[in-house]
């Protein structure tokens, strides 16, 4: 990263501290073991999840070269939800403390998220990123470029990519592509992908995730529905 880039970066996060910092009562270098604190499982801690995750928001926000307030306000929405007022003001200080030491990478986090979460969890986390870069109206041809490679680096495939899309662009034939068949499936390969998209994408597969985060997996949810229901509709199907 280029040094206008770390001052662009330290900026971005500078302000999103700021909007939540607040002072928290106890020991700070405590409260920052029990944040880096690690778990001896091939699985992610609450802890590295929240940091990872943030680091990606971090580079999906500065990927058109600027930082929208809109876009700000979604992920740190988005953090108070989950975690509350004082819990999220002690991610973002300790992140930014990390962010001085070290270049946020995104394969680098993607492999190590690959390593220890479901593709059901890497698939919402690319559904929330996408939800920050349309969060200020629009997602630039930038934003959508750093959005298919953060997908390839979580090993998510080209349909996946292309159905989370279709969620937030809008295009011809949303509601097949969301579906991941096309235009000349049969009625009853519709069906059956509905079942298969229905399935993959049920909030029940998140239920050891955040609440903020099974809210994300819902409206996912939901838009398969709907685009089951076009089609349908559509076809004149029974």
């Amino acid at each position: 990263m280029s040094f206008l880039g770390y001052i662009f970066l330290f900026m971005v996060l500078r302000w999103i501290y700021s909007a939540f910092f607040a002072k928290n009562s106890g020991n700070p270098y405590q409260q920052q073991r029990e944040v880096y604190r690690q778990r001896s499982t091939g699985t992610v801690s609450p802890q590295d999840f929240e940091l990872n995750l943030l680091s990606l928001c971090s580079i999906v926000i500065k990927a058109d070269g600027r930082a929208s307030d809109s876009e700000l306000r979604y992920v740190r929405n988005y953090f108070i939800q989950s975690y509350g007022q004082q819990r999220a003001s002690q991610i973002f200080k300790v992140f930014n403390e990390v962010v001085k030491k070290r270049e946020i990478n995104a394969q680098r986090i993607c492999n190590y998220l690959n390593m220890r979460t479901r593709v059901e969890s890497r698939i919402q986390i690319l559904h929330f990123l996408f939800g920050i870069a349309k969060a200020d109206g629009s997602i630039s041809s930038a934003e959508l470029r750093i959005l298919e490679q953060i997908a390839g680096y979580l090993q998510l495939t080209q349909r996946d990519f292309i159905s989370i899309k279709a969620m937030f662009i809008k295009e011809r034939d949303n509601a097949y592509k969301i579906l991941e068949i096309d235009k000349t499936a049969t009625d009853s390969e519709v069906k059956k992908a509905y079942r298969t998209m229905a399935k993959k994408y049920h909030p029940d597969k998140l239920m050891d995730m955040d609440e903020a985060y099974r809210k994300g997996a819902e409206e996912k949810f939901r838009n398969v529905q709907e685009a089951y229901e076009t089609v349908r509709q559509e076809r004149g199907m029974a």
